[in-house]
């Protein structure tokens, strides 16, 4: 088919240049794919490249190129080795000192690496700076060549909250980070320098860290990984009071990681505790569960109240979470990846319906005690199940679709792999975990601690002649407590007080995988028995009353 000259004419006269016509505009320039401009170093292309720090983080889009950034700035040295025989750079984000030193020298180099000052010599008879680099004299004396002068440059670079220069290793979500987000480079001559008889010394001041977390010093290794990654391989690390140095037998970029002191026997031992107690709870839930059915068929009013439902609920909720835990931990890293995938969103999903639930019960409590009047909602537990069940559902679906689920791996301060489950994986971005996961649970957990503080109050401010004379009635209000904080999940809360050293996480492993044993004693004792004689009055005439505004 021939195509009629006109028209033609027409769909090419658009590409044909005219000269009233401007060249069409270019997209705009992104300089975190740091594809243009890569070895340019002057400060609009240093300032560009800085925006990356904050910029990238983990999005999992494509608007960051963390291997060709991290190389913009490993070469950054390189730079300043040929531009001039002395030079100082000093910015919000960069400290650097090029500086001729002499290779027949009989003493050693001391530099102040103090994060907000440009590099500098240190004299002999100077007080040593709490950051500082001690460079050996047998290292400019093993130099190749003869040369009496070489040129030594020094680098700090601030790497900010962002995933350049993090890696695998600290992509866990778990607190894991480089002290003061601060990188020391080190090189000599624009040589490779490995393997010094007498290593050098960097210290690191900081403040005392928590007694749960371990300081490593170690490197940056390009060889690890498309995009590189820290390494401790010839570096050894002391830890003291107020300061940590590192003693490294080589030349690079050096950082000190801050990461969670979990080893392989620790682990262990929290997992054979979780194991043992989820067990148990899941057969004090399953009696919980099967007590309700008893009672639903024996007594007639539990088929109208709602509060032994939200409690059969809770109870479910945490059932299936533990079986859930329990299949994640003895599978690992076994199966495809999509099985993975799956048990990951299953675990996300009872963890956050177990959330969900305890905030319920919270809000049962708020109407129960709280708000007692104007409080009858048609079709009540029915919209309570729709949110308990239905929210975590959209929220999973959220989290699966941005392909966050995978195999997540706890490692010990050697990076010797101690835990593999499915989860949050490794790499991907954790702004999923910290809002699905530590954000929900801390509004959820909040709610219910202001619940209860009110319950607390209106228990033990009760008055009346019959609260006087009642015998014994302050250990009964302290069991009620108890028992409503087991339904609001108290014992998440000891997550909170983790930091604080090992114990706390063998306290939290221990009673709070013990949840349902808790949840069923409270139900034993505040259903199965006459309510008069095991709780606090007071609260069972608010069952009773709102039981009886939802009818």
């Amino acid at each position: 088919m021939v195509m009629p000259r006109g028209l033609g004419a027409l769909l090419l006269l658009p590409l044909l240049p005219t000269s009233g016509q401007e060249k069409p505009t270019e997209g705009p320039r992104n300089p975190c794919l740091g594809s243009n401009n890569m070895y340019e170093y002057d400060i609009f292309n240093l300032n560009d490249r800085a925006s990356c720090f904050t910029k990238c983080r983990q999005s999992g889009s494509d608007s960051c190129n963390v291997e060709n950034l991290q190389r913009y700035w490993l070469n950054y040295e390189a730079h300043l080795m040929k531009e001039g025989l002395t030079q100082k750079v000093n910015t919000s984000f960069l400290k650097a000192l090029v500086q001729n030193l002499s290779t027949n020298t009989a003493e050693d180099f001391y530099f102040s690496l103090e994060p907000s000052q440009v590099p500098r010599q240190v004299m002999k008879d100077e007080d040593k700076p709490p950051d500082r680099v001690r460079l050996p004299k047998s290292l400019f004396q093993s130099l190749p060549g003869n040369r009496s002068v070489v040129r030594l440059a020094i680098t700090i670079l601030d790497i900010g909250p962002g995933t350049l220069f993090k890696g695998p290793r600290l992509g866990l979500g778990d607190g894991s980070g480089v002290l003061n987000n601060h990188l020391v480079g080190l090189s000599v001559g624009q040589m490779r320098v490995t393997k010094l008889a007498e290593p050098l010394e960097i210290v690191f001041s900081h403040q005392r860290p928590p007694p749960n977390m371990t300081l490593t010093c170690v490197f940056w290794d390009v060889t690890k990984g498309p995009t590189g990654d820290w390494a401790s391989e010839g570096c050894s690390t002391e830890v003291r009071p107020e300061e940590t140095m590192c003693c490294c037998d080589h030349l690079t970029f050096f950082a000190l990681l801050l990461r969670p002191t979990l080893d392989q026997s620790t682990v262990h031992i929290l997992t054979r505790i979780s194991q043992a107690g989820c067990g148990v709870s899941m057969i004090f839930l399953a009696l919980t569960i099967i007590l309700y059915a008893f009672l639903r068929l024996s007594r007639e009013r539990f088929k109208s109240e709602d509060a032994p439902k939200i409690h059969v609920a809770l109870g479910g909720s945490l059932f299936l979470l533990n079986l859930a835990f329990l299949v994640n931990v003895g599978s690992g890293s076994k199966g495809s990846d999509a099985a993975c995938w799956a048990r990951g969103a299953v675990f996300h999903y009872f963890l956050l319906c177990a959330f969900t639930w305890m905030g319920l019960e919270a809000f049962h409590l708020y109407l129960l005690a709280v708000r007692v009047f104007n409080t009858y909602f048609g079709h009540y537990f029915l919209k309570l199940s729709l949110v308990g069940w239905g929210l975590p559902a959209l929220m999973v679906i959220g989290t699966g679709s941005a392909n966050s689920y995978g195999l997540y791996t706890i490692r010990d301060r050697e990076n010797r792999t101690s835990l593999e489950l499915c989860w949050f994986r490794d790499g991907t971005t954790m702004y999923a975990l910290y809002i699905t996961v530590h954000g929900y649970f801390l509004i959820t957990f909040l709610f219910g601690m202001v619940v209860l503080a009110l319950l607390a109050w209106k228990i033990f401010t009760l008055s009346g002649a019959t609260a006087v004379k009642e015998r014994g009635k302050n250990r009964k209000k302290v069991l009620t407590l108890l028992g409503l904080s087991s339904l609001v999940g108290v014992t998440w809360g000891l997550a909170i007080l983790t930091p604080l050293g090992l114990s706390t996480v063998y306290i939290f492993a221990l009673f709070n995988s013990l949840q349902g044993v808790f949840i069923c004693c409270w139900f034993t004792t505040l259903y199965l028995p006459s309510q008069s004689t095991t709780v606090s009055s007071s609260t069972a005439r608010l069952h009773q009353a709102h039981s009886a505004s939802q009818e």
